[in-house]
């Protein structure tokens, strides 16, 4: 599941730049043209290494929110503010 996430300093919950880094593993089928399908992708690690809101630049002030089924976010993981030293690993 993706986080969703919100900037704390301006409102903003839906434009943000994100850098990320993910590991995979997956079967490459080339065609006689030269067509390539990626098939059966698996995901080994995704690592969020920081986070910008779009509208107000900050880094400091985002937080990852959890979507309730009432539509209303509830936080989650706290802020992700200053250097990304501590970033959420996904998979193993």
């Amino acid at each position: 599941m993706t986080p969703r996430y919100r900037c704390t300093g301006c409102g903003n919950r839906t434009r943000f730049d994100v850098l990320s880094t993910t590991r995979s593993r997956a079967f490459h089928h080339f065609d006689l043209g030269g067509g390539l399908t990626v098939e059966d992708e698996e995901v080994l690690s995704h690592v969020v290494e920081s986070v910008t809101c779009r509208w107000c630049g900050s880094t400091t002030a985002i937080e990852t929110v959890d979507e309730r089924g009432d539509g209303e976010p509830a936080a989650v993981e706290g802020s992700l503010a200053g250097p990304r030293s501590g970033a959420a690993a996904v998979g193993a």
